[in-house]
């Protein structure tokens, strides 16, 4: 029977789908409810005909080599799959899979979330109300800024992107967006978005909402040039990957009030924020939650599990980012 490693506990939806399959003791949980530790996953695989590992596990050629010839599926419980190497897998012939299509509505609902707080400063009146230092009502207490009628900047306009540009028809909002292309015309009037390059979107945008994937060319796409090209009154959102932003020069550009503020979801070093930015009280800083709905990290615990028992029964696994191996 084959031998199943999950670097980290998922929702049972997944879990119990491969115990059904394979049976219980045939699937290894990390016991442990934090990020694995190196040692630990190079153990945990050892033997083992497929890993499902999260975004958080840095899967590399070292992995793979000691779970040893007999691994035949990485199994990625995220949508992204940078953390690992695919090319490295592609090699060995092991296809790699990912969770895509349902994390969309989702973490579109918590860009908007983030996008409303940060205009409205919830985050700090959250901590004035707990620390005891509210006053009561005053006419010029934690001031923000309004989201109707303003211009969103999308910077990445993929399904995401286009999830939160329908949100803005709300708001009666402005959408502009830059992407490696534009969108087909009939999409763009459905949106009501128009495209524009990274500069135009930099200067007239009052939010950008990051949505891009992480790619070299998006590594520090937003750093101390595009943050003193932004308005003033900018407010800039990252629910996409944390590199995407050079953390000190945004932590620089909101102290220097450059930019009016910043709500992110995800950051350079997770679990480390930059120390810079931990004292902007103009950054709203939440950990990494972009999908985490019970019904939506039910959904992709599911998808992880049925990519593993497809592959494991000599079926295609359906959601596959590097086909040319099966």
């Amino acid at each position: 029977m084959p031998k199943i490693f999950v670097t980290r506990r998922i929702p049972d939806e997944g879990l119990d789908l491969l115990r059904r399959e394979f049976g219980e003791a045939h699937v290894i949980v990390s016991p442990h409810d934090r990020v694995i530790r190196r040692d630990e996953l190079l153990a945990g695989v050892r033997g083992v005909d497929a890993l499902l590992s999260i975004l958080t596990d840095t899967i590399d050629d070292a992995v793979m080599e000691a779970a040893g010839p007999q691994l035949k599926i990485i199994a990625n419980y995220a949508v992204g799959y940078n953390n690992i190497d695919v090319g490295a897998a592609t090699a060995r012939r092991i296809p790699v899979t990912n969770t895509p299509g349902v994390l969309t509505e989702t973490t579109a609902d918590l860009t908007w979330a983030i996008l409303l707080a940060t205009a409205r400063r919830l985050g700090e009146g959250e901590r004035l109300v707990r620390a005891s230092k509210w006053a009561g009502w005053g006419p010029m207490l934690l001031l923000g800024v309004d989201v109707y009628g303003k211009t969103l900047g999308i910077f990445g306009m993929g399904r995401i992107g286009q999830a939160v540009a329908r949100r803005a028809k709300g708001f009666d909002m402005r959408v502009i967006y830059t992407d490696v292309a534009p969108l087909p015309a009939e999409t763009e009037k459905a949106l009501g978005a128009t495209y524009v390059d990274k500069a135009t979107l930099l200067a007239e945008s009052d939010f950008i909402s990051i949505h891009c994937p992480l790619i070299p060319e998006t590594i520090h796409a937003f750093g101390a040039a595009e943050f003193k090209a932004m308005k003033k009154s900018a407010i800039i959102v990252n629910t996409a990957r944390g590199p995407v932003i050079d953390e000190e020069a945004l932590a620089e550009a909101l102290q220097r009030g450059e930019i009016r503020a910043a709500g992110l979801d995800v950051f350079e070093e997770e679990p480390d924020v930059h120390p810079k930015l931990l004292e902007c009280e103009n950054a709203l800083l939440i950990p990494h939650l972009g999908s985490a709905t019970k019904e939506t990290r039910g959904k992709m615990a599911e998808i992880a599990a049925r990519n593993i028992i497809a592959r494991l029964n000599g079926q295609r696994p359906p959601n596959c980012v590097n086909p040319e191996v099966l």
